[in-house]
């Protein structure tokens, strides 16, 4: 199969790239390079996969003239690219036209690919809001910019495939972490931090905050088994996580059981829009997917902390 992977530099993206070229598929992967974090993180994400026979193409999906650069033969398209998480630096309109705007451009290049087997638009479990403890029959209450746009782009994909354009379904993701994650999130700053002896700053009452922490590469094997099960999850939106609980203090924990060292916390104002508690309920996922998450915090963890050590100039400037 030909395969289109957007925002294949980053984190969760590069992971499912690899994955699918390992299967024998012709993977490409496109990224418009964002400077929202250290570009040479995801310059040395793009160098592994270009190593491993990946095409990187730098495309900014908000800008729809640039998608005539790409042939329109792709079988699967697995859409990832986004304005991600909660910042205080990125705007209304920064989420707006990544998320949204950037997402109906795709869409309309999508329509172009006569033998498009199935649009899958990577979703995110902030779309329920504070509590995201749902199954997907639930009507969403996003409370950040992030799931509100990201909800309205999961929509306009849906709206799509509820018209019989194109066949299309939506994995909302929960809590991933692993190799790669991003330099701001949770795990990757609290190595970061530790192994530079600097202070992590701990949002007020986070540390009580329960999460599905779920692997990377659980959540890469629930991506792609959709490939073939077009007909099963078509207009479906689908969760994707883990059922086990974790409190932010519980990962600290483990993290400085790794690293056999003392984190230096530093209590900082609570942050507007943060989910209180994530609970993936994935039984449809089992249903249709047969999806079975099976990797420990404390395996991940360990494998996440390798990772930052064989790459640590990358990451955290």
């Amino acid at each position: 199969m030909k395969i289109l992977v957007t925002g294949a530099a980053g984190y969760i993206a590069s992971h499912t790239a690899e994955r699918l070229k390992s299967l024998g598929h012709e993977v490409v992967g496109l990224d418009n390079f964002s400077d929202y974090y250290d570009v040479s993180l995801k310059e040395l994400n793009a160098s592994t996969l270009r190593e491993k026979g990946i095409a990187i193409e730098r495309i900014d999906l908000r800008l729809s003239e640039q998608l005539k650069k790409l042939p329109t033969d792709f079988n699967y398209i697995f859409h990832f690219a986004a304005q991600p998480g909660i910042s205080a630096t990125s705007s209304f309109e920064d989420y707006l036209d990544n998320n949204v705007v950037g997402t109906e451009n795709l869409l309309e290049f999508a329509l172009k690919n006569n033998n498009l087997h199935l649009f899958v638009n990577i979703a995110t479990s902030s779309i329920y809001g504070i509590h995201a403890t749902f199954d997907e029959t639930v009507t969403p209450s996003p409370a950040s910019f992030y799931g509100v746009t990201k909800l309205a782009a999961e929509q306009l994909v849906l709206a799509s495939s509820r018209l019989g354009k194109l066949k299309a379904c939506s994995l909302r993701l929960y809590s991933v972490y692993g190799p790669r994650e991003r330099p701001e999130k949770l795990y990757t700053k609290l190595i970061a931090n530790a192994l530079q002896d600097i202070p992590f700053p701990l949002y007020k009452g986070s540390e009580n905050h329960l999460r599905s922490f779920t692997y990377v590469q659980d959540i890469v094997d629930g991506v792609i088994s959709v490939i073939g099960a077009e007909d099963l999850v078509n207009n479906e939106i689908i969760n994707l996580g883990t059922e086990e609980e974790h409190t932010t203090q519980e990962g600290i924990d483990i993290i400085e059981k790794i690293l056999n060292k003392k984190i230096d916390i530093q209590v900082v104002d609570a942050r507007t829009g943060d989910q209180l508690r994530t609970k993936a309920v994935i039984d449809k996922a089992k249903k249709l997917l047969n999806y079975n998450p099976k990797t420990s915090l404390y395996t991940g963890l360990t494998a996440q902390v390798q990772w930052y050590q064989d790459n640590f100039s990358f990451v955290n400037r």
